[in-house]
């Protein structure tokens, strides 16, 4: 049998090789997908990429997450980290909204702007702390407005925490998952605390700042170990006297203020934080 090739025509088989080679070229060589940059400051840009599958087990009930800003970008950065880590969320671009939608999707923790159309982020706390499903609720604060009323205001509504934007995605993935650990065991409390350069030693009643050990009366003691065991809570003065002095012993709310003082002389002014009107907390920054 004579081979079919050689009775065509030099001219044609070069032409057919030419349109092989041209097909195989286009089909293998293709433009790399061009991932859409969206602006989200002046400083941050973020290039959303396809979430790591979370494992299966990793927990059997995950938290739930309500985000309220009314910042379209801050919302689609804080779901992407929120999801990326296992997080079941959901959001609302006004408070009026989140307290539409936070009845039914009952979340575990509000990350909660203050400047808002419709309804303010503080309005949208107070009235999410008066109905009692929410009485437990985590609710932090993330906004602009670092102002100290601001912050005030926030606590005095029943916020847990206050972040300053621009925000930080992995220092706010810290602090939420401390909060979950707390939450999944609130009696494993940690017999050491180590936190912004202080050593807590629970058992043994002792302070460490650095190596160095200092000495504190047990009320002081008791009174850096308890602000320590939940960072950037703010506490009243009445429920410092009931947790550290308790119901049986009588003491003046002054008495809160000078075991501060003392407690800042020993082991320096910036871990003790006080927030005017409302108490003290335990700055970790």
């Amino acid at each position: 049998m004579s081979d079919r090739r050689s009775t065509l025509p030099a001219t044609t088989r070069r032409s057919r090789l030419a349109a092989a080679v041209a097909a195989s070229v286009h089909k293998k060589v293709t433009r790399p997908a061009v991932r859409q940059a969206v602006f989200l400051s002046s400083r941050i840009f973020f290039y959303p990429q396809t979430p790591r599958p979370v494992h299966p087990n990793a927990s059997s009930h995950p938290y739930k997450i309500l985000v309220v800003d009314d910042d379209p970008d801050i919302v689609e950065l804080l779901e992407y980290n929120l999801r990326k880590e296992g997080y079941t969320v959901a959001s609302a671009p006004d408070g009026r909204k989140a307290l539409e939608v936070a009845p039914a999707f009952a979340p575990d923790i509000v990350l909660l702007d203050v400047m808002m159309s419709h309804l303010d982020g503080i309005d949208t706390c107070r009235q999410l702390r008066e109905q009692p499903k929410f009485k437990d609720t985590y609710i932090i604060f993330l906004t602009a407005r670092a102002e100290e009323f601001s912050e005030v205001a926030a606590f005095e509504a029943g916020a847990d925490d206050f972040i300053a934007k621009p925000i930080k995605p992995r220092a706010l993935l810290s602090r939420l998952a401390a909060f979950v650990r707390r939450d999944k065991d609130p009696q494993a409390v940690s017999e050491t605390i180590e936190i912004n350069g202080l050593t807590i030693d629970r058992t043994g009643f002792a302070v460490y700042q650095e190596g160095r050990k200092i000495s504190l009366p047990k009320k002081e003691f008791e009174l850096l170990a308890f602000l320590a065991a939940a960072p950037h809570k703010v506490f009243g003065r009445d429920e410092l006297l009931q947790n550290i002095w308790g119901n049986d012993v009588f003491v003046l709310a002054r008495t809160v203020d000078v075991h501060v003082r003392k407690v800042r002389e020993k082991v320096g002014d910036h871990h003790i934080q006080t927030i005017k009107g409302v108490g003290y907390k335990f700055n970790s920054d």
